[in-house]
Formats: structure tokens, C-alpha cells, sequence
């Protein structure tokens, strides 16, 4: 039974309340043995020591792990206390790595304690007898609970009575306008959360009038449970970058390990021995992991993060940033994201002139007319401190209260000029409001309300013309608000609205909205230039929808824009069918945002979600990466969210938008020079064990080349400026690779040249000193200057001498510390002895540095070639 459709008087013989007495103790106590308390559960949470050993279950981390037992074996056997260095210097790569996956991860989902905190924490109900305060976790369904203005509502309950009931339910539906409740308002079973009048909602606020109900959903059953239910089953998924550098782990890591197992063949085929053996596979598997990377990758989107802050976006998860520049769809909340969340009147017709005129700060004296009598027949204020307004009670007469100030009528002037007689209060049955004025000595009675009924009770005026204008604002999606007055003798001791709502005189009407951001219709207009597709998805009404939509460029000619309804009467094929081609979703719920999301994630495209209301949490956390708003946004949004923009503005998504995809870019050159160092390495070690059977470089020596050396240069290049033409680019497929057009293959042939270039110098070190030694100091110092060298190389595809050699301060920082740590290794004794060099001749060092600079020549000699493309 829907609690919203039912009869009455048959969800009350479901619930089985006793209206006279309320539920007993006896049947709450039964009650809450069968439904639960009263509040959102709570997922089990997973400890930092869990989280700890979970990182280890990674294939690059095993192989690590594996490589350090086998080098401590040796190590042990060895007996060198120096041997112990190595082993030890590899556990704390991999314990530091496991820290900092902690780290990334435990920041606990807070959506779940966000929506508590929205639950009221005391609940007024009618129980064996009595009225009662209690906790709001002991209600169950039947419970009669009493609700006035300013309450909490404690649990979903349908109206029993009501009197001019407002309530707050933007943080569920995105309405800005508080709805307006009816206990005897007949609710259709398909009818969207913010048509059902005969209901109000748990984690809602009652803003106006007072009313009884009776519960009929507590807890996770809750609309508001629900939603916390969806977050419960929203699982976070990897970015795609997190999934390709996973991938990619995990194929060098196999790599890695079948050489291993040729190099084992090998050894034994030619008789090394076995401590040899393991020492060179220790070394291969070391050169087949990017032990840095994840870490640098890391360090650049946190750099990205401090820019973006700069542009007041704040970034909750690190990979987001990477998402957020693949983003070709964004799916965005209307109220208070696009729009300024604030009623705001923007037309007005007198009936003594045949026009509509725009609301500005000088208006003419039949629209101040009008206005001043909306002023005097509203009860909101709207106060000023410097240039900040702060707007008190209902939204649609504060419009009116601002309309009338910018136009030099003030509330406060204007009630003492014309102070109220006498009143009768808004009522949703009678959709209007009374004020009785004394104006220029005469009683007049202000009328103001809805059109339609209203106009029922003019005697004067010209409402045929009236209604021509009325309709006209309807169809522009404003809200309008009539105006008619009348002159009595006497003020009546008890006013009615038979005595002074009738024989009005037709006065005029005012039409209002919630404006469009002004910087949004800009930003909307980027985001197609930039090949993303805006989507309008709210909780308002279709027509006014579709008119913010239009206005911001969002709905253009050939885009649809549907209900609620209408979606729920889709199948899933059809909204596959037809979701590129619907721009607005109006009157949804938060399943149909989580549906709506995953349609376009189904068509292969990478969903941004922006939103600000508890509403919007689900579908935030559903999407590729949620953006929620920070000032009006709810703590649960945020929560929910991966990113969220501290203005509220939503032209910083564009911003953010642009930064992604400089990072993306960035990070790009960063994998790309890490992994040519990586190939190089393993082509290095294997090579040499095929050739000559012995290791030119140990595992201490690649370690500190892939931690130390190259992570300098690797991290500045991450802070290269992002090229002014990202903007009109198309967003990244989906499925693209990181190293499509071209960069995989020029990782693979770079890694060839730095293997060839370092075995001639192994080969060249040894045949001069005649010690393995020499050739492993050789082969050491031509790979690690050749990284730092090859970092310029990796800025741009442009060429070095046209982008400016040295225009990147940070990477030349960067190469001269990176050098300044190879010269300690090399000239520094105790710490050249740990790592197994000698010094060399003079002559050797010259030829080093030769080998060095050869891949600048060949870098440079193919981008003048075309080999490399610009635009790749």
C-alpha cells in the first residue's frame, strides 16, 4: 500500500492508530522490535590495519615482497653486513607504498553521518493518551505526531489534519519554493516526491502553519533512508587511470617475472651459481617495477589539487582530478547550481496599462503601485549588511520585498506609513493572502494570491486581458502572484474571507523565477565548445525547466526534455536509445538520477554529476565524479561527492574542467618517462644475463635510479602550465589507452636506445677497468644522466630550442639536484662502497656523459622529422 494514493481510512486500518488514545506502550514496544529505531544504519567500517595489509594483495607489491626475501637470503648467507642494506631499502619502499595507500583510503564515508544529522532529534506524538515529547529514534509506524513551523519532521507521515502547512523539501526534490501541504489533497499512486501534498517527509522542515499525522515509514524505510540505502550500495569505482596504471603494474610485474624464469633457465644451462642467479633476477624484477610511480602520479595530482583550490574547487579524492578532465557528459542539478536559488521577480503587469514591463530600480509609478501593495500584504523581510541580503520567511514574497526596495520602498517606511489593520493569514485551501491598510485615510484590503482564484473575486478590472497575461508568464515558467484591493468603512472584529475577499478590484500581476547564474550560460557554452554534453536533471516542474534549460543554451532544437513519469515508463533499451538526445529530466527522484547516469555511463561516456541537495548524494556517488556545491550545499552532498566547488559557481566546473585535462596531460609525460627508464632497465639486466651471463647494474642501483634519481625531474614535469588550446579539444574516450597515438611505442623504442646505450657502457667500463665493478659504475652512469637529460626531452612534442630549454624552472631545479645526488654516489667513499662502484678514469666519465646526451640529438632529430606530432 503507497501511504501517498491509499485511502485514509484504509492506511489507517493498516497502521492501526488509535486517534483517540494514540499507540499504546505495549504496541510500540511490539513495533519496535519489528521495524527497528528510528534511524539510518550504518555500513561496517573497514579498520587502517585492514586497509594496511589490503595493500599488499597487489601483484608489484608480492614481487617485491619477493625480491626481498631473496635478497635477505643472500644476504644471510653472504654474511656482508653491507648485503643487508639492499633488502632493507626495498621493505621500506613497499611499507612506505602501503602507507600511502592507507592514507588515500581512509577518509571514512561521512554521507551516512550527514544524513543523520539532518534527522530530528525529538519528536512531539500522542501516545496512551497523551501528548508527549520523546526521541525521535522510538517513533514506529502509527505513531500521531504533532508538527508546527520551525520542526523537524522526525519520520514520513501522511497528513491527518493540516492547517496553511509548509515544507521545506529542497534538500530531497531541489524545489527552492517551499511545498505547500494539504492532509485532504487526493495524490495520484505515480505521483514524483514533491507533488504529494498529503505527505511530509523525514530530514524536512515545516516552514510555515502546524498539522497532525500519522507515521508511516521510520528508519531505512524513510525516503530519506532510501537514499542512504542507494550510498550504501553506490560502490566507488577506479578512475580510469587508476585501472590502466594497475593494469600496467601487473603486466610488468609478469614480465618481470617470466624473464626471471628464462634468466633461471639460462643460469643453470651454463653452470652460474645460484646466489648469482637469484642476485640477477632480484635485480630484474626490481628494473620490471615502477616503484615510483604510483607515488609520483600521486604527487602531481596533489599539485593539481593546489591549483584548483586556487579556483575554489576542492578535491575529496586524488584521482578524481584525472576523471574530471575525461569528462564528456555533465549532469547537472538545476536549483542553486545553474540557477541563484532565490526567487526574484522579473515582470509585472498593471491592469491600468497594456504592457509588461521588466522589474528594475525604476519602475513606473503603476508597477510601484503594484509592488507597494505585495509589499504590504507580505509577512517576509529581507535585511542588508553591506552588500549581502539575508532573506527571512517565504521566497516568493521576499522577491517581492526586494522588487519593491530596489524600487526605494522599504518595509519597514511602508508599514509605518501604512500600518495593517488587520489580517488573515495564507491559506493553501484558499490560496490567497488578506492585509487590511489604512492608505491616505482610507481602510483598504490587499488581496494577493493565485491567479485563478482571485480573479474569481474581481468585479473590476480587465481579466480577460489579465488572463492573456498570466498565461503568457506561465508559459515563460514564472511564477505569478495577483494583486487586487478594495475600500471599506469599518474594519470587522473578526475578518473573514467572505467579508473582505470579494468585490476586489483587479490591481495587477507579478511574475518571478529563479534566475539563471549569470557566468553559468558562459560556462554551458564552453562545455560545448569543449565537446561535453550539459544535462539538466531537477526536481522542479518540466516547463520551468525547459525554460532555465533553453535560457542557458542547456536545451537546444531537437533535444527533449521529460518527467519524472515519463522516465519511469521507460525500459531500459528505450532510455539507451534515447539518452543522447534528452537534455532536461524534470520532477525525478533519486533512483532516476542514479538511472540516468549509468545510461550515459552505459554509452561509454565519463559522467561528472554536480549538485548541492541530499537528493543529488546518490546520483553524485554513481557518477564518474560528483560535484557538489559548497555554500548551499547539504553535508551529505559533499560527502557524496568527490569535488566540490567552493563559490558555488558552476562556471568553475569549467575551470576544474580544464585543469583535468592539463594534469591528464602532465601525468601522461610523467608515465611515459618513468616507463621508458623502466623498459631500458629490464631489456638492461636481461640482455646482459643473455649475453654475457652477469648483472651490469644491481637491484640498489635500480632502485635508487627509479626512487631517487628520476623522481625529481618526474615530479616538475607534472607541474608543466596547461596549454591555452585544451578547451577545444574533444574529451578522451573512455577506453583510450594512456598510451595511444603513439607514446606506447615511443617508450618501447626509447627503452631500446637507453638499453643499447647503457650495455655499451657496461661493455666499454669493464673492458677498460677490467673489473665488473667499473662496468656496473659505467652502465650506472649512463642510465641515470640519461633519464635526467631525457626529462627535457619529455615537456612537449614541440622542440626543446622553440618551447625554450630552460623555460621550466622547477624541472631545471629538479635535474641539478637529481645530479647532485649520482655525483654522492659516485665520489662520496662509504656511500660509493654500499652501493659496489669504483671510481673511474677521467677519459670514462667523458665518455658517460657522450652516451648521456645522445637521446636529446635523437629526440630532437624526430620531431623535426615529423615522427612526433605536435598535436599528439
Amino acid at each position: 500500500m503507497l501511504a501517498h494514493s491509499a485511502k485514509l481510512e484504509d492506511l489507517l486500518q493498516e497502521l492501526q492508530p488509535d486517534l483517540n488514545q494514540g499507540l499504546s506502550s505495549e504496541q510500540v514496544s511490539r513495533r519496535l522490535a519489528e521495524y527497528g529505531e528510528n534511524k539510518l544504519q550504518e555500513k561496517k567500517k573497514i579498520s587502517n590495519l585492514q586497509r594496511f595489509f589490503n595493500q599488499f594483495k597487489d601483484v608489484m607489491i608480492i614481487i617485491l615482497l619477493g625480491a626481498t626475501f631473496i635478497s635477505f637470503i643472500v644476504a644471510v648467507y653472504e654474511g656482508i653486513p653491507s648485503g643487508f642494506f639492499e633488502p632493507a631499502l626495498i621493505l621500506l619502499i613497499v611499507v612506505l607504498n602501503a602507507l600511502m595507500g592507507v592514507l588515500q583510503e581512509s577518509k571514512a564515508e561521512k554521507a551516512l553521518e550527514a544524513l543523520k544529522s539532518l534527522s530530528a532529534q525529538h519528536a512531539r506524538v500522542f501516545r496512551d493518551g497523551k501528548e508527549t515529547i520523546i526521541k525521535a529514534t522510538s517513533l514506529v509506524p502509527g505513531d500521531i505526531i504533532f508538527l508546527e513551523a520551525g520542526d523537524f519532521i522526525p519520520a514520513d507521515a501522511r497528513l491527518l489534519h493540516s492547517a496553511s502547512l509548509k515544507s521545506d523539501e529542497s534538500a530531497l526534490t531541489g524545489e527552492s519554493v517551499p511545498a505547500e501541504k494539504d492532509a485532504a489533497a487526493v495524490v495520484a499512486a505515480n505521483a514524483p516526491l514533491g507533488d504529494r501534498q498529503n505527505m511530509v517527509y523525514s530530514g524536512c522542515s515545516i516552514t510555515y502553519g502546524h498539522a497532525k499525522a500519522v507515521v508511516t515509514a521510520t528508519g531505512m524505510n524513510t525516503e530519506i533512508g532510501k537514499i542512504a540505502g542507494l550510498l550504501e550500495q553506490t560502490q566507488d569505482g577506479q578512475t580510469p587511470l587508476q585501472e590502466r596504471l594497475a593494469n600496467l603494474g601487473r603486466s610488468l610485474g609478469l614480465i618481470g617475472l617470466f624473464a626471471c624464469a628464462v634468466i633461471l633457465v639460462i643460469g643453470i644451462m651454463t653452470g652460474m651459481r645460484i646466489l648469482e642467479i637469484f642476485m640477477i633476477a632480484v635485480s630484474l624484477a626490481v628494473s620490471a617495477i615502477p616503484e615510483g610511480l604510483p607515488a609520483i602520479v600521486t604527487i602531481v595530482l596533489s599539485i593539481g589539487v593546489q591549483r584548483m583550490v586556487k579556483k575554489n574547487a576542492i578535491i575529496r579524492r586524488l584521482p578524481a582530478v584525472e576523471t574530471l578532465g575525461s569528462a564528456s557528459v555533465i549532469c547537472s542539478d538545476k536549483t542553486g547550481t545553474l540557477t541563484q536559488n532565490r526567487m526574484t521577480l522579473v515582470k509585472a503587469y498593471a491592469d491600468d496599462q497594456d504592457q509588461i514591463e521588466a522589474i528594475n530600480t525604476n519602475n513606473s509609478p503603476s508597477i510601484r503601485n503594484l509592488l507597494l501593495y505585495g509589499l504590504l500584504c507580505s509577512d517576509a523581510t529581507v535585511e542588508f549588511d553591506g552588500q549581502t541580503e539575508r532573506h527571512l520567511g517565504d521566497p516568493t514574497e521576499t522577491a517581492i520585498v526586494l522588487a519593491a526596495h530596489r524600487n526605494g520602498l522599504t518595509k519597514d517606511a511602508a508599514n509605518r506609513q501604512y500600518p495593517r489593520l488587520a489580517e488573515i493569514p495564507f491559506d493553501s485551501d484558499r490560496k490567497l493572502m488578506t492585509t487590511v491598510n489604512r492608505i491616505d485615510h482610507k481602510n483598504i484590503v490587499i488581496v494577493k494570491g493565485a491567479f485563478d482564484v482571485l480573479a474569481a473575486k474581481c468585479i473590476k478590472g480587465d481579466i480577460k486581458r489579465a488572463k492573456k497575461y498570466n498565461d503568457l508568464f506561465s508559459q515563460e515558467a514564472l511564477r505569478v502572484i495577483a494583486i487586487g484591493y478594495k475600500e471599506i468603512e469599518a474594519i470587522p472584529e473578526k475578518p473573514t474571507s467572505e467579508e473582505l475577499e470579494n468585490g476586489l478590484t483587479f490591481m495587477g500581476l507579478v511574475g518571478m523565477i529563479d534566475p539563471p547564474r549569470p557566468e553559468a550560460r558562459a560556462a554551458v557554452t564552453i562545455c560545448r565548445k569543449a565537446g561535453i554534453k550539459p544535462v539538466m536533471i531537477t526536481g522542479d516542474h518540466v516547463i520551468t525547466a525547459s525554460a532555465i534549460a533553453r535560457d542557458l543554451g542547456i536545451l537546444q532544437d531537437g533535444d527533449a526534455a521529460i518527467s519524472g513519469p515519463e522516465l519511469a515508463a521507460m525500459s531500459e533499451a528505450e532510455l539507451n536509445n534515447r539518452v543522447r538526445n534528452i537534455s532536461v529530466y524534470a520532477r525525478v527522484s533519486p533512483e532516476d538520477k542514479i538511472r540516468i547516469v549509468r545510461a550515459w555511463q552505459r554509452q561509454g561516456e565519463i559522467v561528472s554529476m554536480t549538485g548541492d541537495g541530499v537528493n543529488d548524494a546518490p546520483a553524485l556517488k554513481a557518477a564518474d565524479i560528483g560535484c557538489a556545491m559548497g555554500i548551499t550545499g547539504t553535508d551529505v552532498a559533499k560527502n557524496a561527492a568527490d569535488m566540490t566547488l567552493t563559490d558555488d559557481n558552476f562556471a568553475t566546473i569549467v575551470e576544474a574542467v580544464k585543469e583535468g585535462r592539463g594534469i591528464y596531460d602532465n601525468i601522461k609525460k610523467v608515465v611515459g618517462f618513468l616507463l621508458g627508464t623502466n623498459i631500458g632497465e629490464i631489456l638492461t639486466v636481461f640482455l646482459a644475463m643473455v649475453l654475457w651471463q652477469k648483472a651490469p647494474l644491481l637491484a640498489i642501483h635500480l632502485l635508487w635510479i627509479n626512487l631517487v634519481t628520476d623522481s625529481f625531474p618526474a615530479i616538475a614535469l607534472g607541474m608543466e602550465p596547461v596549454e591555452e588550446d585544451i578547451m577545444e579539444r574533444k574529451p578522451r574516450p573512455k577506453n583510450e589507452s594512456i598510451f595511444a597515438h603513439g607514446l606506447g611505442i615511443r617508450i618501447l623504442l626509447q627503452g631500446v636506445m637507453f638499453a643499447v646505450l647503457t650495455l655499451f657502457g657496461f661493455w666499454y667500463g669493464e673492458q677498460e677497468t677490467g673489473q665488473l665493478a667499473g662496468g656496473q659504475t659505467m652502465a650506472f652512469i649512463v642510465l641515470a644522466l640519461t633519464q635526467v637529460i631525457h626529462s627535457f626531452n619529455m615537456r612537449s612534442n614541440h622542440s626543446l630550442f622553440k618551447i625554450g630549454i630552460w623555460s621550466n624552472k622547477n624541472l631545471n631545479i629538479a635535474a641539478l639536484i637529481s645530479i647532485a645526488l649520482i655525483m654522492m654516489v659516485l665520489f662520496i667513499t662509504p656511500v660509493t662502497i654500499v652501493f659496489g662502484l669504483i671510481r673511474l678514469p677521467a677519459s670514462l666519465y667523458l665518455v658517460a656523459l657522450g652516451l648521456a646526451i645522445v637521446p636529446i640529438i635523437v629526440l630532437e632529430l624526430s620531431k623535426a622529422g615529423g615522427l612526433i606530432k605536435h598535436d599528439q
